[in-house]
């Protein structure tokens, strides 16, 4: 009986150190549309759109509030326009 408590325990401590190894690096791709609700706590990357002259598409990179990573794909007006 000491045998099983002593192997169950030890499987529980192997599989919460596999656990804890185990990073969560997956990036969360967000929908777009009107009204979405975004949690930004520090931008990563924008798309430049100074150069850019009509409805192009832009990517925003961030990470919200619990350190995920975010990319959101959306359409944007550029302010390269000169007329």
């Amino acid at each position: 009986m000491k045998t099983l408590i002593l192997a169950f325990t030890a499987l529980l401590a192997t599989g919460s150190v596999f656990a804890a190894e185990m990073p969560d690096n997956t990036v969360i791709h967000d929908t777009n549309g009107f009204y979405v609700h975004l949690d930004v706590d520090k931008v990563l990357s924008s798309t430049d759109i100074s150069q850019a002259c009509g409805v192009i598409p832009a990517r925003l990179n961030y990470l919200d509030h619990q350190g995920r990573e975010h990319v959101l794909d959306y359409q944007v007006q550029g302010s390269g326009c000169t007329n």
